[in-house]
């Protein structure tokens, strides 16, 4: 019996230690990726973003960055599929439409080359020198270059003749997206300066 309690006792020291490093270890993330995103263009959303993953993320910033990235990937492959049953939409506008099938194209090479720096990220492993900085700078460059597709795709919605639930919706998503994605370059950025 008294074996047991001990036992049990010592259950129960285990489970509250556990919990006790589990929330030590969420609030330490949580305050690195706090201080992380204040380099960002836009830090509350950044906080937002990211803070679920802190856990994972801890002191890491090569954990951020690619937390950062994989975010900015996922939200961009949801913009996609939001964007691609629009051009099945019927009774849209030609010009509309037109602006839809655009947008689509250019969120298609946003997801390609979110794609691509994130499997980057990933697989340079411990380069460095010369081996690091091509690698991250094929990241920078893809993360650049995928802003620049999303910012393209809200243009294609210019002038009065677009304005509407469809432009509206679709905006609000790509800008969305753009912001993740101008986090994740801010991050990958002094991430490449540091290492």
């Amino acid at each position: 019996m008294a074996k047991a309690l001990l036992v049990s006792l010592l259950f129960s020291l285990l489970c509250i230690f556990s919990t006790a490093t589990s929330a030590q270890s969420t609030s330490s993330g949580t305050n690195f990726i706090k201080s992380s995103c204040k380099t960002t263009t836009y830090p509350a959303l950044c906080i937002q973003s990211l803070s679920a993953y802190a856990t994972s993320i801890q002191q890491s910033p090569r954990q951020l960055t690619e937390t950062a990235l994989s975010v900015s990937l996922e939200r961009a492959q949801s913009t996609k599929t939001f964007v691609y049953k629009l051009t099945k939409f019927k009774g849209v506008k030609p010009r509309e439409m037109a602006a839809i099938k655009d947008c689509l194209e250019e969120i298609n090479d946003t997801v390609d080359r979110l794609s691509k720096s994130f499997k980057e990220l990933k697989s340079m492993g411990q380069s460095k020198g010369k081996d690091y900085q091509w690698h991250i700078s094929n990241v920078e460059t893809w993360v650049s270059a995928a802003l620049t597709d999303e910012n393209t795709c809200v243009d294609g919605f210019g002038g009065r003749a677009l304005n509407g639930r469809v432009k509206s919706s679709i905006k609000a998503r790509i800008v969305n997206v753009a912001q993740v994605t101008s986090n994740a370059l801010a991050l990958i950025n002094k991430f490449a300066s540091k290492n």
